[in-house]
């Protein structure tokens, strides 16, 4: 016998070998098929007869939860989303402001600051009363709650003439947290200042919450800087840099407990999680220039405006919010802040220290660094200058 004739006889013997086993495996399908619709039809059967004992327990012929409802889950999830909608309008002055919809138990995210020819804006209140009074116990901000009632509520416009707003001279501190230790006698190391101790930083978030401090949003400090919002002289801004695993563990658990707003600057190419609570807002400590450059300083002030400006918009993009930067190391120049305002940034803080006062530079604002072994005595005379 030929090769040719071989290969041939071998090929038809290999084709029909093939064949037989996807016959078989065919027929194994058709199996699987036809046991697998016996069950789907046996299933239906046994739920919908309910048992003696089950339709004595659904008097007058009352339907059990969720029968002859299909998607009834889906339906109830609908129902709740809808009836978690607040309605939000606004009152006063001038004012006219259009409806925005809340969510009932989420902070509120879309209140606007109006403005009026002559007027600063200095709020939005519970009602008429506290509105006229300037009660900065009824104020509401992007740090409370959406407290709402039949799916609707009402908020009152406050304003100040700008000659009040001079004369109050309010001064924002932006208190400025790295990393936290439950240790009373700190981490030993050359970073051991970052780490602030667990039992300071409760009692200085229990201060701030038991003595109604107003903790005003980014949008709101920017606004306040331009002059077109007037804040209330007890005012604080609450931050942590590097979204540490000990922020996470130890300090947002507090802000949560305490209902007093932070911001964690994350640095998005080591953490993408989504925020710990509610009473966390996520910022942006750069996506991947938290480290040296060729001079040893910060990536911030060796890359060019577009290579900024590229990474902080891809830190926005998985944080999805712009808004405040926190320069690594504290490190910026003219060209850190050209790629800032290139990526849609408004505001930007620093390592300096101070406090945020009207006309601030906004791109460069300073802060007040919390070290370990600062006590409450002292964040006190802080939040008193």
């Amino acid at each position: 016998m030929g090769e040719v004739q071989r290969r041939r006889q071998y090929r038809h013997a290999r084709g029909r070998h093939r064949l037989a086993e996807i016959r078989l495996l065919t027929a194994a399908l058709v199996t699987l098929t036809a046991v697998l619709l016996v069950v789907g039809a046996l299933i239906p059967s046994v739920g919908s007869e309910p048992s003696s004992l089950a339709q004595g327990g659904v008097s007058g012929g009352a339907r059990a939860d969720g029968d002859d409802a299909p998607n009834s889950a889906a339906t109830r999830g609908s129902s709740a989303a809808g009836a978690d909608r607040c309605e939000i309008s606004f009152v006063g002055d001038d004012v006219q402001e259009p409806v925005v919809t809340e969510v009932a138990g989420e902070l509120y995210r879309d209140l606007p600051v109006p403005d009026r020819t002559g007027w600063v804006f200095a709020g939005w209140y519970a009602d008429a009363a506290s509105a006229a009074s300037a009660d900065q116990r009824a104020r509401i901000n992007g740090a409370h709650l959406v407290d709402c009632a039949d799916g609707e509520r009402t908020l009152h416009a406050a304003w100040q003439t700008p000659d009040a707003v001079r004369a109050a001279d309010v001064r924002v501190p932006i208190l400025m947290y790295h990393q936290f230790t439950a240790k009373p006698e700190g981490e030993r190391g050359w970073l051991r200042l970052n780490y602030a101790y667990i039992g300071d930083f409760e009692d200085h978030i229990r201060y701030i919450a038991e003595n109604e401090y107003y903790l005003p949003t980014w949008d709101e400090l920017e606004a306040f800087i331009d002059g077109r919002l007037a804040l209330p002289r007890k005012s604080v801004i609450v931050t942590d840099d590097d979204a540490d695993s000990s922020w996470l563990e130890l300090a947002a658990p507090i802000v949560e407990r305490y209902q007093v707003l932070a911001t964690s600057f994350v640095i998005t190419s080591a953490r993408t999680e989504a925020t710990p609570n509610r009473f966390v807002l996520q910022r942006s400590h750069t996506h991947d220039m938290h480290r040296a450059g060729a001079n040893g300083k910060g990536r911030m002030v060796n890359e060019s405006a577009q290579a900024v400006a590229q990474d902080l918009q891809t830190s926005a993009d998985i944080l999805g919010a712009k808004e405040v930067i926190a320069y690594p190391f504290g490190h910026h120049n003219a060209v850190a802040e050209q790629g800032v305002r290139q990526a849609g940034f408004d505001l930007a803080v620093t390592v300096a220290g101070g406090t945020v006062h009207q006309g601030s530079d906004k791109l460069a604002l300073p802060r007040v660094r919390i070290d370990y072994g600062m006590k409450l005595a002292t964040v006190k005379a802080v939040l008193a200058q």
